[in-house]
């Protein structure tokens, strides 16, 4: 990824340099295990973790790679330059997909915890922007056409809700892929004993593959990404909602403009919601990694290289890219500036027509049929859309309704405070499960 949507942190997971040292400790480990079961000898386990303190040159690598034209080789060769004459005794009974497997996963388990910790800030920042909002009377939109009234910390409740579900399923992706194979060629072990496996699992807060063939199964990388993806989605959601909130014929949130910020070349007028515009077109990218990983699994027999190329790519760009985008989402739902007083004159904009259904099912219970109820309200409520007309007033007007209704039963019906009357119960079940 670009260094304008990337952080440190994430990023280090995927730099050459934590790449070999997570080979080095595969091989150590390895050796170590070997070492106990006699394979090779203690000593030469112990001169192999003595390169431990060295910085494996990622040039030098690449060099001799250019000649063997295979990057586990050429490591193991630069790690002989390093070691000398005991280095003979790394990756005995191993093939290539037990360091490249081990340490995909490696890698992949790290990503997650820190996606985990972003989901964990987000979270906090939603919870907090709920409960300042729990009574904050906004209304609710159907096909973006005004509903009924909601509250802003409702939308802000579910988000809170849609990101929990999707922690755990990141919980749950990351324990999937959090697997290792040192199981030789073929994944028979033939060459090389099961505790080995264990062994260097354990090191590495993994464990071990239960069949690997000579690879991994795909399918859990398949998970892992179609997570990503899900998150990706959710923040896509989220973004959306403020960007139609921010029109200017809304304009009941927006996105903190900061000091000296400028929202257009050409009209110094402009707030524009940049920030989840741009959260938009990352969640493109996550989920871009989605299918090509769903692709990976099938692979032909025991093994083929097809996966590769796409992980080298998938791994870092929808890791670097979703560990960005939480974290900027984040930074919006903080600082997220919300405008009750537009929210309230937005609700009226229509005149009441927002307790449409309130007065309709108030005419069933008065006998009518609901047919007949829904045609009064419809008819009064046209009157509204199309000429600007009070809802209250025409139903007083209406002979049908006032033959059915008192007119102190009909003020009854334009409270909003009806609407909003279980927010505590949803909140309860969002926040104290």
């Amino acid at each position: 990824m670009i260094p304008r949507y990337s952080r440190p942190e994430m990023v280090a997971i995927w730099s050459p340099e934590t790449r070999f040292r997570i080979w080095f400790e595969i091989e150590a480990h390895a050796c170590d295990a070997q070492a106990q079961l006699g394979v090779i000898p203690k000593s030469a386990a112990e001169a192999i973790w003595k390169a431990r303190e060295a910085t494996f040159d990622v040039a030098r690598v690449d060099e001799i790679e250019a000649v063997t034209k295979h990057d586990v080789i050429a490591f193991l060769t630069h790690l002989g330059e390093i070691v000398g004459e005991e280095s003979r005794f790394t990756h005995q009974g191993m093939t290539s997909s037990d360091v490249l497997d081990t340490c995909l996963n490696v890698q992949l388990t790290r990503a997650a915890d820190i996606l985990l910790a972003d989901l964990d800030t987000l979270l906090a920042a939603l919870k907090r922007r709920a409960y300042e909002h729990k009574d904050t009377v906004c209304i609710g939109r159907s096909h973006g056409i005004h509903a009924e009234p909601v509250t802003f910390g409702l939308k802000m409740a579910e988000a809170y809700a849609e990101m929990s579900r999707n922690r755990a399923r990141l919980v749950n992706a990351r324990d999937e892929v959090a697997t290792c194979a040192i199981s030789g060629a073929v994944g028979t072990f033939a060459n090389i004993d099961p505790y080995v496996e264990r062994h260097v699992a354990e090191a590495l807060g993994l464990r071990p593959e239960p069949v690997s063939t000579q690879v991994i199964p795909r399918d859990r990388h398949a998970m892992f990404f179609a997570t990503l993806g899900v998150i990706a989605s959710s923040i896509e959601r989220i973004a959306i909602e403020i960007r139609h909130l921010q029109r200017t014929e809304v304009l009941e949130a927006e996105e903190f403009f900061s000091p000296g910020q400028k929202g257009s070349s050409a009209m110094p007028h402009k707030r524009n919601p940049v920030l989840t515009e741009n959260l938009t077109g990352l969640a493109r990218l996550v989920r871009m990694a989605v299918v090509p990983a769903m692709e990976n699994v099938a692979l032909w027999h025991e093994r083929d290289i097809s996966h590769s190329s796409v992980e080298r790519m998938i791994g870092p760009d929808a890791t670097i890219t979703l560990d960005f985008a939480l974290a900027r989402l984040t930074g919006v739902i903080d600082k997220l500036l919300v405008y009750p007083g537009n929210m309230l004159a937005n609700m009226n904009k229509f005149r009441g027509l927002i307790h449409s259904q309130r007065v309709m099912l108030a005419l069933t219970q008065k006998g009518l049929s609901r047919e007949a109820s829904y045609a009064a309200v419809q008819r009064n409520a046209m009157k509204v859309w199309e000429q600007g007309a009070d809802f209250e007033t025409e139903l007083l007007a209406d002979p049908e309704v006032r033959a059915a209704l008192s007119p102190e039963e009909i003020a009854e019906k334009f409270d909003l405070g009806y609407h909003t009357k279980h927010v505590n119960t949803i909140f309860e079940r969002v926040f104290n499960p």
